[in-house]
């Protein structure tokens, strides 16, 4: 299904590759059926912090922890062909350890700022990524994600509180990589991103009348540990600025 040397190669001198048709239609529209009846159905008896809301209160900028709060999410991400892919580039067996959405809605979708993921992850070695699945089209426009692609190979960069709500650790320091030589992962539905965990990448807000709707499955090799420095760092942040 994969062309696994091309994508392993990609992802290990960039920190981020582009898949395309990485689902079919008919998936990419069932995905987005079972998102619109979870949260018409199922979301309001789960925690309050298995969303974050953006700034008007009411609309969802992100459903969290997807594989403990939906069946049908958690064997979408424990796919055995996704497993083999993902386990090829974490050097180890591929662990499901969060299914995710970052909704971008049309005109009010907020931005994210510059990050490493591993901030987030706190993992060590840093053997975890991110699949980005494209639910809707993702343009310029509307707010495709910006990496700055060889990044993963620096580790962790220094952070701070950034503030926002649902990503509430960012860069100390502003990369001095301009936009324009950065790769711009526009999708189409059902095209996908794999990155690496220590890759800076950023979006801008959406201020289209286009939603910009991704489903992300994130994985680490069983071999990681959570590093007690780095998990003091975003516990600190997110306690400042939690996501509900």
């Amino acid at each position: 299904m994969f062309d696994h040397e091309q994508i392993a190669a990609e992802y290990c001198r960039d920190g981020v590759v582009r898949i395309r048709e990485f689902f079919p239609p008919e998936l990419v529209d069932e995905i987005r059926a079972e998102l619109e009846r979870y949260i018409c159905d199922d979301l309001d008896s789960k925690p309050a912090d298995a969303r974050t809301l953006e700034a008007d209160g009411k609309t969802i900028r992100n459903l969290w922890r997807l594989q403990l709060h939906n069946d049908y999410f958690r064997k979408l991400g424990q796919r055995p062909e996704i497993l083999q892919l993902v386990g090829k580039l974490v050097e180890g067996e591929a662990l499901l350890t969060g299914v995710e959405t970052f909704n971008k809605p049309a005109r009010i979708g907020s931005g994210v700022p510059y990050h490493q993921d591993n901030a987030y992850f706190c993992q060590s070695p840093p053997d975890m990524l991110t699949v980005w699945i494209a639910i809707d089209p993702v343009t310029v426009e509307n707010g495709a994600v910006y990496f700055i692609t060889g990044t993963h190979q620096q580790g962790m960069l220094p952070t701070k509180e950034s503030g926002v709500t649902g990503n509430s650790i960012g860069m100390a320091d502003l990369p001095e990589t301009p936009k324009s030589e950065q790769f711009c992962a526009t999708l189409n539905p059902g095209d996908a991103t794999i990155h690496h965990c220590n890759v800076v990448h950023h979006s801008d807000p959406n201020s289209t009348d286009q939603s910009r709707l991704g489903l992300l499955l994130v994985y680490r090799g069983t071999h990681t540990e959570t590093d007690p420095q780095l998990m003091a760092s975003y516990t600190e942040a997110v306690t400042a600025t939690p996501p509900a």
